[in-house]
């Protein structure tokens, strides 16, 4: 079984609302090679916790946008640069299955939920996804970078895939945050 199948390797920069876009996506779309593909979306993530996911350290995510709609298992870790992520994809031939992930997650107990909106620009490469992003949840918002490796057969062939379009982009020398998203919009969630 590939040990990569299941891990994600990522690196998430929180920047300021005065951060320059424009300069940005000038670095991104410059880069050789350039993106495969961009696009904007709106993305609603939608988080559960349960008693066993606490104790275990993961949260269940339910994703749902006009690309894709997934089930995910998501890893908490103390530093989330490496961390296990299992995605069910639930496909758009059904329409949004809110209601069924609900009744889903409350057979398995969930105790907390917390919904966060974004809208995204992303950047694909054949070995690496930009995703740049505002994210909402009631009145807190965070903008970030994220850079995830993609396709690598190993950690350090990864975070060296993250490390070239990291310093290619100007964060090279940057402070990556150890906070996922949800820690970011919801501070009393563990």
């Amino acid at each position: 079984m590939d040990v990569m199948r299941f891990t994600e390797i990522e690196h998430k920069f929180v920047v300021s609302e005065q951060f320059d876009v424009d300069a940005f996506r000038g670095l991104v779309q410059a880069l050789d090679p350039p993106p495969l593909r961009r696009f904007t979306l709106r993305v609603l993530d939608r988080y559960f916790l349960t008693e066993h996911g606490r104790a275990h350290r993961y949260v269940i995510r339910h994703r749902y946008d006009a690309v894709l709609q997934h089930l995910t298992v998501k890893a908490l870790a103390a530093d989330p640069e490496v961390r296990t992520e299992i995605n069910l994809d639930l496909g758009q031939h059904a329409g949004d299955q809110s209601a069924a992930v609900d009744a889903f997650v409350a057979q398995l107990g969930a105790t907390w939920r917390g919904d966060i909106t974004k809208d995204i620009e992303v950047w694909e490469f054949p070995q690496c996804e930009i995703v740049r992003y505002q994210a909402r949840s009631g009145d807190r918002a965070v903008h970030c970078v994220e850079f995830e490796a993609l396709h690598t057969a190993s950690l350090d062939e990864a975070l060296a895939v993250l490390e070239r379009f990291e310093r290619a982009t100007g964060f090279g020398d940057a402070t990556r945050t150890l906070d996922s998203l949800v820690d970011l919009l919801f501070p009393d969630f563990r």
